[in-house]
């Protein structure tokens, strides 16, 4: 099996970060592996530092080889 990661995150209602609103939602990737994805979630996080409802993760998808 391979392996994909993705960084998905946007603009939240509030803290408690149970829902985006809608039109923010950022999608990035694919990455071929987590170094990768992680450089990009470091990069949303630090553009978006100053915004407290923005949150950023990172995903990993398994694809069948």
């Amino acid at each position: 099996m391979t392996t994909r990661y993705w960084v998905l995150g946007g603009d939240y209602r509030d803290c408690r970060f149970d829902a985006i609103v809608p039109g923010t939602e950022e999608i990035s990737g694919p990455f071929p592996d987590l170094f990768r994805a992680r450089t990009e979630w470091t990069r949303l996080s630090f553009r978006d530092r100053l915004c407290a409802t923005k949150r950023y993760v990172i995903t990993e998808e398994a694809l069948r080889a």
